[in-house]
């Protein structure tokens, strides 16, 4: 597995990944303690002042590699249910985030122009937010109209969507990119940047399945 910081350019990782693959493993379900996803998560959000930063890596998964299709679902800020199963055939984006996190916060104005740029095309990608371990939907709604994210998002108080994404989205904020069968394609830790983001994306949408 390899990991890439955000620092290395992605033309040039993404030309070193032609003979060497950055492939993500670790997809299983995650374990029910301390030390995992959901532990972790739930002892960050004991206070909701605290949150598990990312280190702004990214990471790609190749067909062959990718677990099984995601269970995400659940009720949005709007009031709607949204849920993977009835997206499939088309790329999704999952951003996770909570209205605490610093990054978060940063990270808002990129995903917007993301969402602008691969939202809008010949072969569009869908974007679903993930409000996680929020203190009320309220809250969560209320911020996301202070960002202007043109997205739902789906309200998950309990830190279930953790397992939903099969333990992929380990921080606060990470972004992964479902596939057309939606499996987990593509994983960013940390705060994403636009370029990054949609380069990622694209990559998944002109596979074909």
């Amino acid at each position: 597995m390899t990991t890439v910081p955000a620092s290395i350019s992605r033309r040039a990782v993404l030309t070193a990944a032609l003979g060497y693959p950055v492939l993500l493993t670790g997809c299983s379900a995650i374990r029910p303690d301390e030390n995992s996803i959901e532990g972790q998560a739930k002892k960050a959000a004991g206070s909701r002042q605290n949150f598990i930063p990312g280190d702004g890596s990214f990471r790609q998964l190749s067909p062959v590699e990718r677990s099984e299709p995601v269970t995400l679902s659940g009720r949005t800020l709007n009031g709607s249910t949204w849920s993977a199963a009835d997206h499939a055939g088309s790329v999704v984006v999952v951003n996770l985030w909570v209205s605490w996190c610093g990054p978060c916060h940063a990270e808002a104005p990129d995903l917007i122009r993301a969402h602008d740029t691969l939202a809008r095309g010949k072969d569009p990608a869908e974007f679903i937010g993930i409000d996680f371990r929020e203190s009320s939907i309220e809250t969560g709604r209320s911020q996301a109209a202070a960002w202007g994210l043109p997205y739902d998002s789906i309200f998950d108080d309990g830190g279930i969507t953790a397992i939903q994404m099969n333990g992929v989205l380990a921080t606060q904020p990470s972004t992964a990119v479902l596939d057309r069968t939606g499996r987990v394609a593509a994983v960013a830790l940390g705060k994403v940047d636009q370029a990054t983001l949609e380069g990622l994306t694209q990559d998944v949408l002109k596979e074909r399945t």
